[in-house]
């Protein structure tokens, strides 16, 4: 990228400038050679284009009213404003007069002094030797409220200072001054560049070296809210923040300068400023014009904010049981209060949106369209969750610690949102299940109703009408009996749930307090029926057999405890009344 780079004079076509530097050093020079030769290709354009009469233009215009104005401009320098019409508009004749004035200050036998102004009726013709200037009508001088007269005389006065200027600006020396001057400011712009950097890594050997001690000590301070190493990267960035502005304000006025020193770049350099500030001078008048609405906007804010807080007080009282209301739950407080604070908000900010800064422009109108569009594609299964979950909220099918199945997964409640429920499983496991399929399924909750009057657990066997009933029936509750957990009252009672071909199904009823110890319950009572049974041989067959088996398929008692398993220290079961 490096290497050797010229700019062309106009005049004579002679390089008068040259250099070489690396890529480092030259970047800024680079673009302004580039900025340059764009203005030079632009002037060439209008220089070359062809004259326009625009008096007669002016003059038969069918009206006054239908008119704008445009600034005059030679090398960046505004000389006067004109009028346009519609049929010859005012940018168009402020181009043709900077050009005849260009092309007069390019005849080099003709004085800059020799611009004379011929007073008529309806216009003043400005005149340079045999070069028409422009013509200056009654239009042109109420644009800036003096006489005709008076306003040929400026733009006489200030069209020979533009061509003197032009010439001036042109002339090898002034353009080697410059160049010099263009050079020495990139040079002294890089040393700045440099020097700032140095200044921020400097900056930071300091941070880390000298203030780390100090920031240990703060953090000790602010009871380890914030940590040392925060804090400098903190600070790091501060200092960041203000080498990024002075490198960009370096850049900012080298760019104003040495464009400034060339006539063909001039234009630019007097709207560098206006190019970056402008858009901050914008904002900060819409700012200012916006004041009231913010305001209101503001006060708005604190109203909601004062209503929210009432109605989650209220609302808190009631979940804490201060506050009771009939036909009213208490578990019903916190979601009754997400729906109203949503109301409230939405109420809010139907008010608050026609005061809201651009909200009736077509940019802010197509954004709410294309959220609404958003929202509406890509969310129905949300909204569906979310009137599920506060359908559940008043439904009340479960609360948290509740052991509940849920479409066949089995689990406690560990937690209860609008959008899901989420499930500790008996496996140690995490479930989430969404609310619209908890809404959609089968719930069934094990310990709503065990709190007072017990849970029933039931298991079912099989035993053949060779045994009586009345035995089945008394060894069932007496396998009942031995299992701990299970409620003494009310009694465990055994039903006769079928006769089948070949067997009877018995059904054991227990109750029980502590649904989260079912599966443990049921697994002790299962192993306490199969003692039971085998201490007084009675076989629990299947449903369906073939032929009556040659002996008992029971267990006797001095193999209950075969290797590996081992016999307790001391059993306190009491064994058969009758063994059979």
């Amino acid at each position: 990228m490096g290497g050797s780079h010229s700019i062309v004079s106009p005049q004579n076509g002679v390089p008068w400038v040259g250099f070489s530097a690396k890529p480092v050093k030259v970047r800024l020079t680079l673009g302004w050679l580039l900025v340059t030769s764009l203005a030079f290709w632009i002037w060439t354009a209008v220089a070359t284009a062809q004259p326009r009469d625009e008096t007669s233009a002016l003059l038969s215009r069918p009206t006054v009213e239908k008119y704008d104005h445009a600034e005059v401009l030679v090398d960046g320098q505004v000389i006067l404003n004109v009028r346009g019409v519609e049929a010859f508009p005012a940018q168009q004749r402020a181009k043709e007069i900077a050009r005849r004035i260009v092309a007069a200050a390019q005849d080099s036998t003709i004085p800059a002094d020799a611009v004379q102004a011929e007073h008529k009726d309806d216009r003043t013709t400005l005149r340079a030797g045999n070069h028409f200037l422009v013509s200056l009508i009654d239009a042109d001088a109420a644009l800036v409220g003096i006489s005709r007269d008076v306003l040929a005389e400026v733009a006489q006065t200030r069209v020979a200072e533009a061509i003197a200027s032009y010439r001036r600006d042109r002339s090898p020396r002034v353009l080697l001054i410059h160049s010099l001057y263009a050079i020495t400011v990139t040079l002294i712009a890089v040393g700045l560049l440099f020097g700032f950097r140095r200044g921020f890594h400097r900056l930071n050997d300091i941070i880390e070296q000298r203030l780390k001690t100090h920031l240990k000590a703060l953090e000790a301070q602010s009871a380890r809210f914030l940590k040392a190493q925060q804090l400098a990267n903190a600070l790091r960035g501060a200092i960041k923040i203000v080498y990024m502005l002075l490198k960009a304000a370096l850049v900012f006025f080298y760019l104003n300068f040495v464009l400034g020193l060339y006539p063909w770049t001039r234009l630019f350099a007097a709207r560098l400023f206006d190019l970056i500030l402008g858009p901050m001078r914008t904002m900060a008048l819409a700012i200012l014009d916006a004041v009231p609405d913010l305001v209101f906007i503001a006060m708005l804010i604190l109203v909601i904010r004062y209503i929210l807080k009432m109605i989650e007080t209220f609302f808190s009282s009631i979940d804490q049981g201060a506050i009771r209301l009939a036909s009213f739950e208490r578990e019903w407080a916190w979601p009754t209060y997400r729906i109203s604070r949503l109301l409230v908000i939405i109420f809010a900010v139907v008010v608050a949106y026609p005061y809201v800064p651009g909200s009736r422009s077509d940019a802010f109108k197509g954004i709410s369209i294309f959220l609404g569009l958003i929202i509406s594609l890509g969310s129905p299964s949300m909204i569906a969750n979310f009137i599920a979950g506060y359908s559940l909220a008043y439904r009340r099918p479960f609360k948290i610690g509740d052991r509940v199945k849920i479409n066949g997964i089995l689990g406690d409640v560990m937690e209860m949102r609008v959008l899901v429920a989420r499930l500790h499983s008996l496996k140690n496991e995490e479930i989430v299940i969404p609310s619209t399929t908890i809404l959609n399924g089968e719930v069934v909750n094990y310990s709503t109703l065990a709190r007072e009057q017990g849970l029933i657990l039931h298991t079912t066997v099989g035993i053949g009408y060779e045994t009586p009933w009345r035995q089945v029936e008394a060894m069932l509750r007496l396998a009942a009996d031995r299992t701990l957990g299970l409620l003494k009252q009310p009694k465990p009672f055994v039903l006769l749930t079928a006769l089948g071909d070949f067997a009877i199904s018995y059904e054991l009823n227990a109750y029980s307090k502590d649904p989260q110890a079912m599966v443990q319950l049921y697994s002790t009572l299962h192993q306490n029926i199969l003692d039971v049974f085998n201490e007084y041989g009675v076989a629990i067959m299947t449903p369906a057999y073939i032929s009556d088996p040659s002996e008992p398929k029971i267990v006797p008692k001095d193999q209950w405890y075969v290797a590996p398993a081992t016999p307790p220290a001391q059993s306190t079961q009491p064994g058969p009344a009758n063994p059979a």
